[in-house]
Protein backbone atom coordinates (compact mmCIF):
# COMPACT_ATOMS: atom_id res chain seq x y z
CA UNK A 1 0.00 0.00 0.00
CA UNK A 2 2.43 2.13 0.63
CA UNK A 3 5.07 1.40 -1.90
CA UNK A 4 1.63 2.71 -4.16
CA UNK A 5 0.81 5.95 -2.73
CA UNK A 6 4.53 6.63 -3.20
CA UNK A 7 4.39 5.99 -6.99
CA UNK A 8 1.15 8.09 -6.85
CA UNK A 9 2.70 10.93 -5.26
CA UNK A 10 5.39 11.15 -8.23
CA UNK A 11 5.71 14.35 -9.63
CA UNK A 12 2.64 15.79 -7.82
CA UNK A 13 2.80 19.01 -5.76
CA UNK A 14 1.13 17.68 -3.13
CA UNK A 15 3.18 16.81 0.40
CA UNK A 16 2.66 12.93 1.59
CA UNK A 17 4.29 12.41 4.93
CA UNK A 18 4.25 8.36 5.49
CA UNK A 19 3.90 6.77 9.25
CA UNK A 20 2.63 10.33 10.17
CA UNK A 21 2.43 11.52 14.16
CA UNK A 22 -1.63 12.60 13.95
CA UNK A 23 -1.32 14.15 17.80
CA UNK A 24 0.49 16.85 15.61
CA UNK A 25 -2.60 17.52 13.62
CA UNK A 26 -5.47 17.27 16.08
CA UNK A 27 -6.74 20.10 18.57
CA UNK A 28 -6.48 17.34 21.66
CA UNK A 29 -2.75 16.39 20.88
CA UNK A 30 -3.19 13.06 21.28
CA UNK A 31 -3.87 9.93 19.08
CA UNK A 32 -2.05 7.59 16.73
CA UNK A 33 0.50 7.53 13.40
CA UNK A 34 -1.67 7.25 9.93
CA UNK A 35 -0.28 5.46 7.36
CA UNK A 36 -0.05 8.63 5.16
CA UNK A 37 -0.92 12.59 5.75
CA UNK A 38 -1.58 14.10 2.38
CA UNK A 39 -1.41 18.05 2.22
CA UNK A 40 -3.30 18.35 -1.12
CA UNK A 41 -1.80 21.28 -3.56
CA UNK A 42 -5.18 21.73 -5.58
CA UNK A 43 -8.48 20.34 -6.86
CA UNK A 44 -6.53 19.04 -9.82
CA UNK A 45 -4.16 16.57 -7.59
CA UNK A 46 -6.57 15.78 -5.27
CA UNK A 47 -8.82 14.37 -8.51
CA UNK A 48 -5.57 12.45 -9.81
CA UNK A 49 -5.11 10.86 -6.38
CA UNK A 50 -8.44 9.98 -5.70
CA UNK A 51 -8.42 8.14 -9.27
CA UNK A 52 -4.62 6.38 -8.68
CA UNK A 53 -5.64 4.79 -4.84
CA UNK A 54 -8.33 2.46 -5.68
CA UNK A 55 -9.42 1.02 -2.04
CA UNK A 56 -7.57 2.78 -0.01
CA UNK A 57 -9.35 4.11 3.02
CA UNK A 58 -8.93 7.85 3.24
CA UNK A 59 -10.51 10.77 5.48
CA UNK A 60 -10.70 14.59 5.65
CA UNK A 61 -8.88 16.19 8.94
CA UNK A 62 -9.61 20.04 7.87
CA UNK A 63 -8.12 22.02 10.89
CA UNK A 64 -8.23 18.77 13.43
CA UNK A 65 -10.97 20.25 15.45
CA UNK A 66 -13.37 17.69 16.19
CA UNK A 67 -11.43 14.72 15.64
CA UNK A 68 -10.13 12.10 17.86
CA UNK A 69 -7.88 9.94 15.72
CA UNK A 70 -7.80 6.20 17.63
CA UNK A 71 -4.11 5.46 19.19
CA UNK A 72 -4.17 2.59 16.84
CA UNK A 73 -3.63 5.25 14.05
CA UNK A 74 -5.53 5.26 10.23
CA UNK A 75 -4.37 3.11 7.94
CA UNK A 76 -5.12 4.82 4.74
CA UNK A 77 -4.75 8.43 4.05
CA UNK A 78 -5.14 11.52 6.10
CA UNK A 79 -6.07 14.46 3.30
CA UNK A 80 -5.71 18.04 4.14
CA UNK A 81 -6.18 20.59 2.25
CA UNK A 82 -3.55 22.86 1.23
CA UNK A 83 -3.50 27.01 0.50
CA UNK A 84 -5.07 26.54 -2.83
CA UNK A 85 -8.34 25.66 -1.23
CA UNK A 86 -7.61 28.92 1.04
CA UNK A 87 -9.58 30.99 -1.36
CA UNK A 88 -12.61 33.76 -1.40
CA UNK A 89 -14.25 35.34 -3.95
CA UNK A 90 -17.12 37.70 -3.96
CA UNK A 91 -19.59 37.50 -6.49
CA UNK A 92 -22.68 39.55 -7.44
CA UNK A 93 -25.06 36.82 -6.19
CA UNK A 94 -22.70 35.02 -3.80
CA UNK A 95 -19.71 34.74 -1.73
CA UNK A 96 -17.49 31.38 -3.28
CA UNK A 97 -15.00 30.51 -0.32
CA UNK A 98 -12.51 27.82 -0.41
CA UNK A 99 -13.15 24.61 2.17
CA UNK A 100 -9.86 24.89 3.18
CA UNK A 101 -10.56 28.83 5.08
CA UNK A 102 -10.77 28.90 8.62
CA UNK A 103 -14.09 29.89 9.91
CA UNK A 104 -13.04 32.37 12.00
CA UNK A 105 -11.25 33.93 8.70
CA UNK A 106 -14.50 34.03 6.63
CA UNK A 107 -16.27 35.73 9.71
CA UNK A 108 -13.32 38.36 9.44
CA UNK A 109 -13.83 38.73 5.61
CA UNK A 110 -17.32 38.96 6.15
CA UNK A 111 -16.70 41.73 8.83
CA UNK A 112 -13.99 43.73 6.74
CA UNK A 113 -16.55 43.52 3.33
CA UNK A 114 -19.67 44.65 6.36
CA UNK A 115 -21.28 41.17 4.92
CA UNK A 116 -24.24 40.36 8.11
CA UNK A 117 -25.04 37.04 9.01
CA UNK A 118 -21.30 35.79 9.51
CA UNK A 119 -20.78 36.70 12.61
CA UNK A 120 -21.59 33.25 14.50
CA UNK A 121 -18.27 31.42 12.30
CA UNK A 122 -16.19 32.86 14.61
CA UNK A 123 -17.19 30.99 17.64
CA UNK A 124 -16.46 27.61 15.82
CA UNK A 125 -13.62 25.95 15.19
CA UNK A 126 -12.49 24.41 12.20
CA UNK A 127 -12.50 25.12 8.29
CA UNK A 128 -15.54 26.07 6.26
CA UNK A 129 -15.61 22.07 4.88
CA UNK A 130 -16.29 20.55 8.23
CA UNK A 131 -18.56 23.78 8.90
CA UNK A 132 -20.63 22.83 6.10
CA UNK A 133 -20.72 18.57 6.14
CA UNK A 134 -21.62 18.84 9.89
CA UNK A 135 -24.07 22.18 9.72
CA UNK A 136 -22.22 23.67 11.99
CA UNK A 137 -23.72 26.47 14.24
CA UNK A 138 -23.70 28.51 17.63
CA UNK A 139 -25.54 31.74 18.88
CA UNK A 140 -28.98 31.18 16.89
CA UNK A 141 -27.32 30.78 13.43
CA UNK A 142 -26.17 27.66 11.25
CA UNK A 143 -24.69 26.84 7.90
CA UNK A 144 -27.91 26.19 6.76
CA UNK A 145 -28.74 29.56 7.12
CA UNK A 146 -26.28 30.97 4.25
CA UNK A 147 -25.54 27.94 2.49
CA UNK A 148 -26.06 28.54 -1.24
CA UNK A 149 -24.65 25.45 -2.77
CA UNK A 150 -21.53 23.19 -2.33
CA UNK A 151 -19.16 21.94 -4.83
CA UNK A 152 -17.58 18.26 -3.83
CA UNK A 153 -15.58 15.59 -5.50
CA UNK A 154 -16.26 11.59 -4.67
CA UNK A 155 -14.09 8.33 -4.56
CA UNK A 156 -14.51 7.94 -8.28
CA UNK A 157 -12.63 11.64 -8.39
CA UNK A 158 -15.81 12.84 -10.11
CA UNK A 159 -16.57 16.77 -9.17
CA UNK A 160 -20.54 17.32 -8.44
CA UNK A 161 -21.82 20.44 -7.80
CA UNK A 162 -24.79 20.21 -4.80
CA UNK A 163 -27.63 22.98 -3.97
CA UNK A 164 -28.95 23.64 -0.27
CA UNK A 165 -32.07 21.40 -0.83
CA UNK A 166 -30.06 18.35 -1.87
CA UNK A 167 -27.56 18.43 1.32
CA UNK A 168 -30.14 18.07 3.48
CA UNK A 169 -29.21 20.17 6.21
CA UNK A 170 -30.49 19.12 9.98
CA UNK A 171 -29.35 19.57 13.50
CA UNK A 172 -25.26 18.75 13.17
CA UNK A 173 -25.76 16.97 10.22
CA UNK A 174 -26.04 16.66 6.58
CA UNK A 175 -26.58 14.17 3.64
CA UNK A 176 -23.23 15.06 1.95
CA UNK A 177 -22.38 11.09 0.60
CA UNK A 178 -19.89 9.49 2.57
CA UNK A 179 -16.02 9.51 1.02
CA UNK A 180 -17.14 13.15 -0.89
CA UNK A 181 -15.14 15.77 0.21
CA UNK A 182 -15.93 19.48 0.06
CA UNK A 183 -13.81 21.58 -1.84
CA UNK A 184 -15.69 24.86 -2.24
CA UNK A 185 -19.19 26.40 -0.85
CA UNK A 186 -21.19 29.29 -2.11
CA UNK A 187 -23.14 31.42 0.54
CA UNK A 188 -25.73 34.10 -0.04
CA UNK A 189 -24.69 37.07 1.25
CA UNK A 190 -26.37 40.82 2.49
CA UNK A 191 -24.16 44.12 3.61
CA UNK A 192 -24.84 45.15 7.31
CA UNK A 193 -24.07 47.85 9.26
CA UNK A 194 -20.21 48.01 9.96
CA UNK A 195 -20.78 48.89 13.64
CA UNK A 196 -23.35 46.28 14.08
CA UNK A 197 -21.28 43.07 12.68
CA UNK A 198 -18.73 44.42 14.82
CA UNK A 199 -20.26 44.72 18.08
CA UNK A 200 -22.02 41.05 17.29
CA UNK A 201 -18.46 39.66 17.02
CA UNK A 202 -17.77 41.31 20.02
CA UNK A 203 -20.49 39.94 21.76
CA UNK A 204 -19.40 36.40 20.49
CA UNK A 205 -15.80 36.57 21.47
CA UNK A 206 -17.26 37.68 25.19
CA UNK A 207 -19.39 35.29 25.47
CA UNK A 208 -16.76 32.19 24.73
CA UNK A 209 -14.22 33.85 26.79
CA UNK A 210 -16.42 33.45 29.73
CA UNK A 211 -17.73 30.34 29.27
CA UNK A 212 -15.71 28.19 27.15
CA UNK A 213 -11.81 26.88 28.02
CA UNK A 214 -10.26 28.35 24.96
CA UNK A 215 -6.52 27.66 24.88
CA UNK A 216 -6.35 24.50 26.01
CA UNK A 217 -6.07 21.07 24.29
CA UNK A 218 -9.79 20.83 23.52
CA UNK A 219 -11.76 19.48 20.66
CA UNK A 220 -14.72 21.85 21.03
CA UNK A 221 -18.02 20.54 21.90
CA UNK A 222 -17.91 16.70 22.75
CA UNK A 223 -21.84 15.97 22.43
CA UNK A 224 -24.79 17.07 20.34
CA UNK A 225 -27.32 18.61 22.28
CA UNK A 226 -30.49 16.32 22.56
CA UNK A 227 -33.64 17.39 21.30
CA UNK A 228 -35.16 19.49 24.08
CA UNK A 229 -31.99 19.34 26.03
CA UNK A 230 -28.61 20.96 26.71
CA UNK A 231 -26.18 18.28 26.53
CA UNK A 232 -23.92 20.63 29.09
CA UNK A 233 -26.44 20.85 31.20
CA UNK A 234 -26.95 16.87 31.26
CA UNK A 235 -23.52 16.72 32.20
CA UNK A 236 -23.04 18.51 34.50
CA UNK A 237 -26.15 17.33 36.85
CA UNK A 238 -25.47 13.55 35.88
CA UNK A 239 -21.75 15.09 38.16
CA UNK A 240 -19.77 14.47 35.26
CA UNK A 241 -18.00 17.85 35.88
CA UNK A 242 -14.18 17.12 36.72
CA UNK A 243 -14.62 13.81 36.26
CA UNK A 244 -11.60 12.29 34.67
CA UNK A 245 -10.22 9.83 32.88
CA UNK A 246 -6.14 9.79 33.45
CA UNK A 247 -5.11 13.34 32.04
CA UNK A 248 -8.19 14.01 30.72
CA UNK A 249 -11.32 15.21 32.46
CA UNK A 250 -14.31 17.12 32.18
CA UNK A 251 -14.21 20.93 31.74
CA UNK A 252 -15.17 22.72 35.44
CA UNK A 253 -15.89 25.73 33.12
CA UNK A 254 -18.05 24.20 30.43
CA UNK A 255 -18.97 20.41 30.92
CA UNK A 256 -19.10 19.87 27.35
CA UNK A 257 -15.68 20.35 26.46
CA UNK A 258 -13.02 17.54 27.53
CA UNK A 259 -9.48 19.25 28.46
CA UNK A 260 -6.55 16.96 27.81
CA UNK A 261 -4.24 18.49 30.68
CA UNK A 262 -1.08 16.69 29.78
CA UNK A 263 -0.38 13.96 27.47
CA UNK A 264 -3.71 11.68 27.59
CA UNK A 265 -4.35 8.71 25.37
CA UNK A 266 -7.08 8.75 22.26
CA UNK A 267 -8.30 5.25 24.35
CA UNK A 268 -8.72 7.79 27.69
CA UNK A 269 -10.14 10.68 25.99
CA UNK A 270 -12.57 7.97 24.09
CA UNK A 271 -13.57 5.95 27.59
CA UNK A 272 -14.15 9.60 29.76
CA UNK A 273 -16.63 10.75 26.76
CA UNK A 274 -18.72 6.59 27.16
CA UNK A 275 -18.34 7.28 30.90
CA UNK A 276 -20.69 10.61 30.46
CA UNK A 277 -23.16 8.84 28.12
CA UNK A 278 -23.44 6.24 30.43
CA UNK A 279 -23.79 8.32 33.64
CA UNK A 280 -26.61 11.15 32.06
CA UNK A 281 -28.37 8.28 30.63
CA UNK A 282 -28.66 6.46 34.03
CA UNK A 283 -29.93 9.56 35.45
CA UNK A 284 -32.14 11.10 32.59
CA UNK A 285 -32.48 8.58 30.17
CA UNK A 286 -31.17 10.71 27.42
CA UNK A 287 -28.45 9.16 24.54
CA UNK A 288 -25.82 11.49 24.15
CA UNK A 289 -24.04 11.47 20.83
CA UNK A 290 -20.74 12.43 19.87
CA UNK A 291 -19.91 15.46 17.80
CA UNK A 292 -16.55 14.58 17.52
CA UNK A 293 -15.82 12.30 14.70
CA UNK A 294 -13.60 9.27 16.19
CA UNK A 295 -11.49 7.82 13.44
CA UNK A 296 -9.70 4.36 13.33
CA UNK A 297 -10.45 0.91 14.43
Amino acid sequence: MEDKIKKISNNLKSKFYFNHDTSRNVWFKAGGRALVYCLVYDENELQIILNKIDDIPYEIIGAGSNILIRDSGFKGILFKLGKNFNNINLNENFLQVGAGILDINLAKYAQINSIKDFEFLSGIPGTVGGAVKMNAGCYGKEIKDIIREIKTINSNGEFNILNKNQINLSYRNSSVPLGDIIISANFFYSYGKKEEIDNKLKEIKTKRENSQPLRLKTSGSTFKNPKNHFAAELIENAGCKGLNVGDVYVSHKHANFLINTNKAKAIQIEELGNRIIDKVYDKFKVKLEWEIKIIGN
